[in-house]
């Protein structure tokens, strides 16, 4: 789609201040739409978020952005509403974008050295994590926000199928992301809309760096991909564009990789070609 056709909609993007949900919000303007970013920012980091905003209207895109948690519905509540004094009655949402990472990193079982996770953790990193989903494709759908034919997508990880060390509840939480994505590609089948988890690739983004081994986690990630790289926010935002355009709403229900083809090698060793030699025996 042209920046014409773009320009009389918007995307709303959850996690709009860094990582995946920043890179795409900056592509999508770029593409024409125009941009609802909710984030959750102290002081320290709302410069970063000024230079989004700015770079959104340099693009020549507006921007309404709010510093709230997502997945409160008090505020979820007050901007819908505030969406749909701008809309005056008709669907201006196409895009919905879920990229949500604020979750507990602990151990389901206690060792002498550190606490599990606690009941109220495993909840609310379900309930950011995966369920937000559902909430805010409910409230878009029922105030006749959502435009036919939108798109919406989930980020996802290869933590969803795997177990890491800490990420427990964040690995539960991504495999019922893709459950959602599959329930509310069927269900609103009926408004041709696209639901999609998108499953990038090792990211150096603020999120990763929370993880306990996230160093060793990106060196090895270096060597599993056959481009020898990490995966970038922009690669991932780039994936979505491309999804976004004409034609493509018969994509639907499914996991898409964005990663490069990392999450299909297995085994790892010092470079790509170690890696085919193991493979080969």
């Amino acid at each position: 789609m042209s920046k014409g056709k773009n320009d009389n909609y918007w995307a709303v993007v959850l996690g709009a201040s860094s990582g995946f949900g920043a890179a795409t919000a900056l592509k999508l303007a770029e593409d024409g739409y125009n941009i609802f970013g909710i984030h959750l920012d102290r002081q320290a980091t709302m410069p970063n978020v000024e230079n989004i905003i700015s770079q959104i209207k340099a693009a020549g895109s507006q921007a309404h952005f709010f510093n709230v948690n997502a997945a409160d519905a008090v505020k979820r509540g007050e901007i819908i509403s505030e969406i749909k004094k701008l809309s005056e009655g008709k669907p201006i949402v196409k895009v919905l974008i879920h990229s949500l990472a604020f979750g507990t990193l602990k151990p389901f079982v206690p060792t002498k050295d550190e606490q599990a996770i606690t009941k109220a953790q495993m909840e609310m990193t379900l309930d950011v994590m995966a369920h937000s989903l559902v909430y805010w494709a409910q409230d878009l759908v029922v105030n006749n926000l959502l435009e036919k034919k939108s798109r919406i997508f989930a980020m996802t990880s290869s933590g969803g199928h795997s177990a890491i060390p800490f990420y427990g509840a964040v690995s539960a939480a991504k495999a019922a992301l893709e459950s959602h994505v599959r329930q509310l590609s069927t269900e609103l089948g009926y408004m041709e809309v696209a639901v999609n988890a998108i499953m990038a690739g090792v990211t150096d983004t603020p999120a990763l760096r929370k993880i306990p081994g996230n160093i060793p986690m990106i060196e090895v990630a270096k060597r599993k991909n056959p481009r020898n790289r990490l995966t970038t926010p922009e690669d991932v935002a780039k994936v979505i564009s491309l999804l976004c355009k004409e034609g493509g709403e018969w994509i639907s229900g499914g996991l898409v990789h964005a990663d490069g083809g990392e999450d299909v090698v297995q085994f790892v060793g010092q470079n790509l070609t170690e890696d085919i030699t193991i493979l080969k025996i």
